[in-house]
């Protein structure tokens, strides 16, 4: 055990001493692969606050049935009388009266309702239903809209429905921009691995006459690898916090319009953990492949 971890001890060692001695092309190969990295994981932590800001909206589906101006007192007694069944939660009549006076103090539209010289609105209830299921929530509302003096009913809850739909296909999409980008991440590791093993040819021969294993030449080039694969995340880290500063202030400004609270949140540190631990991994893998390649190589030239 002491022999193995004095073995990657060196290991390793050599590998911060082959950094260290080529500073601006390990820089430039990370940050190739940190805006690689960048793209993907953008858009993961785009649709993660769209994701939180859909969660913020009301959960619970909504149905807006509105009274015909000419429903009679009966027709309206009715009405409640059907809303306070089993299947609705809560209901909650909404006059046109209050509903005008909530539009006039609607900021860009006092002007527009100073000018109407009646209410166009109708009475309404605003419903939630006990269920959440799709199909259910239809056949509340359309028996709700046959009911004596209701005029229309709409259903709130087909935005969220797209708004959910849009986002699982994103989701998909950002999962397969990462695994072409992992590709990316093996082929970037490889070509620069590649190089230094070119550089090393003769090194390695003599190794290789001297009695050393493949797996002791590996072994260097695999943890410089996983160092620029760690230096990736790194430089994905960091552009990704200089667009989010970019963006916070703006972002803010927005949300503000709409009278939200909403405000960019720092990826956990969880997800920061299993990208750069993704890295190292891609950055490895991109090494073992191309060492493996150039072993094979330096075997058949003997």
């Amino acid at each position: 055990m002491i022999g193995w971890l004095r073995h990657q001890k060196h290991a390793f060692t050599a590998a911060l001493r082959r950094l260290g001695a080529q500073p601006v092309a390990s820089l430039l190969t990370a940050l190739a692969m940190g805006v690689a990295i960048s793209l993907p994981g953008g858009l993961f932590l785009a649709l993660g606050h769209l994701d939180r800001l859909a969660g913020n909206l009301p959960a619970q589906p909504e149905i807006s049935v509105f009274l015909d101006a000419g429903a009679s007192a009966a027709q309206k007694q009715a009405i409640a009388e059907r809303l306070r069944q089993a299947d609705i939660a809560e209901a909650r009549y909404v006059p046109k009266d209050e509903a005008l006076a909530a539009l006039s103090s609607a900021q860009d539209l006092a002007d527009i309702t100073a000018g109407l010289t009646q209410n166009p609105l109708p009475d309404a209830w605003v419903v939630r239903p006990q269920t959440m299921s799709r199909e259910e929530l239809v056949r509340v509302a359309a028996a709700l809209g046959k009911l004596p003096g209701v005029a229309e009913t709409h259903l709130d809850s087909q935005w969220a429905d797209r708004l959910q739909a849009a986002l699982a296909i994103g989701r998909t999409g950002v999962w397969l921009l990462a695994g072409l980008f992992a590709i990316a991440l093996v082929a970037i590791s490889g070509n620069a691995i590649r190089a230094q093993v070119l550089a090393r040819h003769d090194e390695i021969l003599v190794s290789r006459l001297i009695g050393a294993t493949d797996r002791y030449i590996r072994r260097p080039f695999l943890y410089v690898g996983a160092l620029q694969g760690l230096l990736g995340g790194l430089a994905a880290g960091g552009v990704l916090a200089i667009a989010g500063g970019i963006l916070r202030a703006p972002v803010e400004r927005l949300a503000g319009l709409y009278g939200s609270a909403f405000h960019l949140l720092p990826p956990a540190t969880i997800e920061i953990v299993a990208v750069l631990g993704l890295t190292a991994l891609f950055g490895w893998l991109g090494a073992w492949l191309s060492v493996a390649r150039a072993l094979r190589q330096v075997e058949a030239a003997r």
